[in-house]
């Protein structure tokens, strides 16, 4: 079964409850396995700057699913927890945010799906809690997590 990774991050309510809601349900998916989940962090807004500080980490699973499927499961998840992503600011505060950061070593680009994750590279936010989970993870195109880090300022 393929290993995927999944950013977890909530500002809104109380972020370290909705997380492990998140990780609850994504557990009970049929087809994923919860392998295991980095620490969480406080880290701060970007993009949008005007919200409180996130509670950010990342959950490493295997999967029967397809990317696409993950993903719709993923969103569905968010939905049930009260997530309305066609509401407020882009970057703005979230009750819960999964991302599908890393999928097996594939990678894909279609409508609504890119993988791995468009900003990854960018965010330190998502990379620390994957560099804990596998301090030898190859991001596909990307590289090994750990150089991508040691590029960040």
């Amino acid at each position: 079964m393929p290993t995927a990774f999944v950013g977890i991050g909530s500002n809104l309510g109380q972020p370290e409850r909705q997380i492990e809601a998140a990780l609850e349900e994504l557990a009970a998916e049929e087809g994923v396995e919860l392998v295991a989940v980095s620490s969480l962090r406080e880290t701060e807004p970007v993009g949008y700057l005007d919200q409180p500080n996130f509670l950010n980490g990342a959950a490493q699973v295997e999967t029967e699913l397809g990317p696409r499927t993950l993903l719709e499961r993923l969103l569905a998840i968010e939905a049930r927890l009260g997530r309305d992503r066609g509401e407020g600011p882009r970057f703005g505060p979230r009750t819960i945010d999964l991302d599908l950061l890393v999928y097996g070593d594939e990678t894909v680009e279609e409508p609504g799906l890119t993988v791995p994750h468009p900003r990854l590279a960018e965010r330190r936010f998502a990379l620390e809690p994957l560099a804990e989970l596998d301090p030898g993870l190859e991001i596909p195109g990307l590289g090994p997590v750990q150089a991508l880090l040691s590029e960040l300022v």
